[in-house]
């Protein structure tokens, strides 16, 4: 299909090019990742970051997570230690981001992440991220490309449903692979999940062998996806329904959910990395066309089911006592 949007490019060489001096000259572009789409600019620079806070409208006390190169590049800007280097080892580059502390030399900016002594780091597996990483000489402060609150984008014209023209040049990815973001887990003392995604406690436990503490309330934000309300469609989102509301829409999952006009199954396989990937497309398709509520059918509590059900609980959150 022909791309009808002038501010998305391809991702070839002239393309990344462009891209590499948009950054140099503090501006921000729309950048694809495994997970979602992302608003990357010049983690080095403040007015670069401060653009990024702008744009997004997002608090100020939210940090933003650092994409990196490679582990040579995130050693300059924070302190490693070994449950880093094996999960490192284990999950990078990848849908993972890590919570350390920061070098007393780092270049980052302290908007970044936010006055902390931490900085949220990752190494994204998407080729079009890490062509542009390769032939940066900075690293990336890229949160998710939506207004604060909302729905992630999973593709470059979702960037475009958000901002329209605001963001100037989007490389085009194609639809992101996962469609959540990222795991976040807190490495600074006992190793403890802030969000959860599409690596599980489970696999992380399997490579440090020790207990992996799930959070559930933040009374500090240390790194994006902890406040109570986000990821939300713009519309009333109730869960854990059996049918949906006058002139609502309804998401199932699985076989036993019957077709119907305004029934919206996220995997008729049962398919939980299915599901992930098609909810916020699902939810984006059920505002565009005009429900005034989502109601959401029980989703599985296991694996990359609880990114699924953390996701739908704070996108509920303004509606779950009415």
């Amino acid at each position: 299909m022909k791309n009808i949007h002038s501010n998305i490019y391809r991702p070839n060489y002239a393309n990344l090019k462009k891209a590499k001096k948009n950054i140099e000259n503090n501006n921000v572009i729309g950048l694809p990742t495994e997970t979602v789409y992302g608003l990357a600019a010049s983690a080095y620079s403040d007015k670069s970051v401060k653009k990024i806070f702008k744009l997004k409208k997002r608090p100020s006390f939210n940090p933003l997570i650092i994409h990196f190169k490679n582990l040579e590049c995130v050693k300059k800007d924070v302190i490693c230690n070994n449950y880093f280097i094996k999960l490192y080892r284990a999950f990078c580059p990848g849908p993972i981001t890590f919570v350390l502390n920061k070098s007393p030399s780092s270049k980052i900016s302290k908007m970044a992440n936010a006055g902390k002594k931490t900085v949220a780091v990752r190494i994204p597996k998407h080729k079009v991220a890490r062509k542009l990483l390769k032939i940066l000489n900075v690293p990336l402060a890229a949160p998710s490309a939506n207004i604060s609150s909302r729905l992630s984008p999973t593709s470059a014209s979702d960037v475009v449903d958000e901002f329209g023209n605001q963001i100037k040049f989007i490389l085009d990815g194609g639809r992101c692979k996962i469609g959540l973001e990222s795991t976040i887990i807190d490495l600074t003392h006992k190793p403890t999940i802030l969000r959860q995604g599409a690596i599980t406690s489970k696999e992380i436990y399997k490579i440090l062998r020790k207990k992996i503490a799930v959070i559930k309330k933040s009374k500090v934000i240390k790194a994006p996806g902890q406040l109570k309300f986000h990821y939300s469609p713009g519309i009333p989102v109730l869960i854990n329904k059996n049918y949906p509301r006058k002139n609502g829409a309804f998401i199932t999952f699985g076989k036993k959910f019957k077709s119907s006009k305004n029934h919206f199954n996220l995997s008729k396989k049962n398919n939980l990395r299915e599901a992930a990937n098609n909810l916020y497309k699902t939810m984006r398709k059920i505002r565009k066309k005009n429900y005034k509520s989502i109601s959401i059918c029980k989703i599985p509590n296991f694996g990359i089911g609880r990114a699924i059900n953390d996701r739908i609980k704070k996108a509920s959150y303004k509606w779950q006592s009415k």
